[in-house]
Order: C-alpha cells, then structure tokens, then sequence
C-alpha cells in the first residue's frame, strides 16, 4: 500500500528545497533545467504557506570544491562539473536563486551527491527539531528530489513529494531514445507513489495543514 498522508502538523513538517540554485534555474546556467523556472510561482506559493503555518523550511545546494576532490564519479557524468563550469563552491552558481531565496536564519545546507542525506549533517538537524516528515521540492524530479526522498524514507520520515513543485530537464538519447523532461518528471512521480513517498499537489499540501 503506497504511502498516505492525511495531515500535516507544521511543528514537525520540514520543507526541503532541493538544488534550486542559479547553476540549475537561471537562463542559460551550466546545468540549466527550464521546468525549475517554471515551477517558481508554486515553489513560491508553498513556501510562503510553510512560513506562515510554522514549518521548517532547509534549502540545499549541490557544491563541489575547486580542486575536484569531492566530486567522485559526478567529473566522469556531467562535463560541466569536470571542467568546473557549475556547481563549484564560493561562485554565484551555487546561490539559491533570488526569486525563491532563503529568508531569516533558514539553512542551506551544502551537498556532494544528489541526496541531501549523503554526507550533511541534514538527518541531525531534522531529527533535533523534533521533524518526522518531510516535504519534498525542487530540481531535479528523477536525481537529488528522488535520492531525497528515498533517504528521509530509509530513514523513518513520512515524504510528500509535490508534483507541481518539483521538475527536472530534457534527457537526451543514451541509447533509448530522447526523454522529454514531461515524461522523465512523469515517470519517477509514479514510481515514487507507488515505493517512496506521497506524491501530492502544493494544494493538497495546504488542504491538509493543521492549525499549529
């Protein structure tokens, strides 16, 4: 039976934006990724309900160091990374992008991989908060969302991956054929229903927020 939420109690829901940081979301970044832009107005939307009803809201974003000692495989996958075109530490690329910025002491924690559970200290902090769900947006869909998301789950997290709040890019052929971006997104919100996660609207979200 997939998983089901019925409510969400804002003392203990955390909202974590994935990777929405200008290397993915500006127009013509290195990894640029247009359904991330598009999904801005919502993004936006939820995160003003999340502050006003109390839940925690922990951005991330993918960083990596200028020498590469921390890149691992990502140098051999993603030439934008090798040749130190996105995704490296103290640049402008790894900022989250202003239109959905950080606001207060709201952290943002720094990742190497695409799960924001692998190698941060982000299970301390939720756990310490008292946190027992999670709520999951930002880029992209398939990778970092969906590594996300399946780690709060092993971990013991109830997960709400929100379907119009998170997004992902055209994949070109490797031998399959082209994927459009509308159909990887598609796909994994199927597979995430049925394995991982509630998969819900931003308007579910706030239909099933409780008073704090």
């Amino acid at each position: 039976m997939a998983m089901q939420i019925d409510q969400f109690d804002p003392r203990t829901t955390a909202v974590i934006v994935v990777d929405m940081q200008n290397d993915f979301i500006a127009s013509g970044a290195p990894l640029e990724t247009p359904m991330g832009r598009a999904l801005l107005p919502t993004l936006s939307r939820l995160l003003d309900h999340a502050r006003q009803s109390g839940m925690s809201v922990i951005y991330t974003t993918h960083a990596h160091r200028k020498s590469g000692c921390d890149m691992g495989m990502f140098a051999e996958i993603y030439p934008p990374i090798a040749d130190r075109a996105g995704l490296i530490d103290e640049t402008s690329g790894i900022e989250i992008y202003p239109a959905v910025a950080p606001q207060g002491d709201e952290i943002v924690i720094k990742k190497h991989r695409y799960s924001a559970f692998f190698g941060t200290d982000l299970d301390i902090i939720l756990r310490s908060s008292g946190i027992k769900t999670v709520v999951v947006t930002g880029v992209t869909t398939e990778n970092c969302c969906q590594s996300t998301a399946r780690d709060a789950m092993f971990l013991g997290y109830h997960v709400a991956f929100i379907s119009d709040a998170t997004g992902t890019y055209d994949y070109p052929d490797a031998g399959f054929g082209p994927i459009p971006a509308q159909d990887v997104h598609r796909v994994t919100l199927g597979i995430l229903a049925v394995s991982t996660a509630h998969v819900m609207t931003t308007d579910a979200l706030i239909q099933k927020t409780i008073a704090a």
